[in-house]
């Protein structure tokens, strides 16, 4: 079973979301509706609270994970994610903030309160250390990041039309399960 409780602590997804029989989802994870959370997966919300927003995707291989609370840090390192996001396959995402319309690179890693503001582009195998903010509307690569430039109009609207697309290979798996 994909989706698991931790503690007394169930996920809660939208409606419509897809998740994969091979994802693992586990504890105090929260989904917006038409969310997709694709082939072996894990968002693992035992110490921290993950939330995603409405129309993201989460794909293959993905850690989303969180940090626990302390008293020095009250609230820890949630994992939040926004709405239309794309985070590309095999990314670890650990106790950070992404905001609307972004898309994460393949293998990337973002680290513990990294924020990544709305519409962001990070490039595949890029690394966003701890505590890293970044400006909206860029490109960003590399192992640390640096901003290259600012995203194109056509590629400000991608990250839209790439979560959109993959609202509709989800749907494509829904209506084979339903059918």
């Amino acid at each position: 079973m994909p989706i698991a409780a931790y503690l007394d602590t169930m996920p809660v997804l939208g409606a419509r979301v897809f998740a994969h029989a091979s994802c693992q989802i586990i504890g105090d994870v929260t989904t917006g509706d038409d969310c997709s959370i694709w082939c072996n997966t894990v968002l693992r919300g035992d110490v921290n609270r993950i939330v995603i927003g409405k129309c993201s995707n989460v794909q293959d291989l993905t850690m989303g994970h969180v940090s626990h609370r302390t008293p020095e840090k009250p609230d820890g390192s949630p994992l939040l994610i926004g709405d239309y996001v794309t985070v590309g396959h095999s990314a670890v995402l650990h106790g950070c903030k992404i905001g609307n319309e972004c898309l994460i690179g393949m293998g990337s890693i973002i680290l513990d309160d990294a924020v990544i503001p709305d519409r962001v582009m990070i490039g595949a195998g890029s690394l966003v250390p701890p505590g890293k903010t970044l400006e909206s509307g860029m490109l960003y690569v590399g192992r640390p990041v640096k901003a290259v430039r600012a995203l194109t109009p056509g590629e400000i609207a991608y990250l839209r039309y790439s979560a959109e697309h993959y609202m509709q290979v989800k749907n494509n798996y829904l209506n084979v399960k339903l059918a």
